[in-house]
């Protein structure tokens, strides 16, 4: 059975500011011991996301994927998503809208309310570790999330 909540962080930790999704991964994994309060949280990490993950959502009452990505405000940007029929994604530009779209189409179900935390990168070079600036930014979106966790959800989306 899932946990209630599932933060699904992508990226390859091998290409500097790209592993932004593992290092929250990481972070919150650490802390969870620590937060009984934040109830059930299964934690998954990947480098990219593929169509086989939208069995990771059944049974989730929601979902925060986590990515980094150049282009995003800093420090980070945190939106709704909605189930988005992509037919040109391949699993290499897969995006989590494209997943929920076939979490419906294979369960036949609507999938749970999800949402996408992106964390500003800005060096992305293989063998690099993560940029001062990235690592800023990781902090202030684990902190966001943490209030997520301690009950910023439970107020009205």
């Amino acid at each position: 059975m899932a946990a209630p909540l599932l933060i699904f962080g992508w990226g390859n930790p091998s290409r500097g500011d790209d592993a932004l999704g593992p290092a929250l991964i990481e972070r919150i994994e650490a802390a969870l011991p620590h937060h009984p309060e934040w109830g059930e949280v299964a934690l998954l990490t990947d480098f990219q996301l593929q169509p086989e993950h939208a069995l990771d959502l059944d049974g989730c009452e929601r979902v925060l994927f986590v990515d980094a990505s150049v282009s995003c405000v800093p420090p980070y940007v945190f939106d709704r998503l909605q189930p988005v029929r992509d037919f040109g994604y391949t699993t290499h530009a897969m995006k989590p809208e494209a997943l929920l779209a076939v979490f419906r189409q294979v369960t036949g179900g609507d999938p749970p309310p999800a949402w996408l935390l992106t964390i500003r990168g800005d060096s992305f070079e293989l063998g690099e570790p993560l940029s001062r600036q990235a690592q800023a930014h990781l902090d202030a979106a684990a902190g966001f999330v943490e209030s997520l966790l301690d009950g910023a959800w439970q107020r009205p989306d």
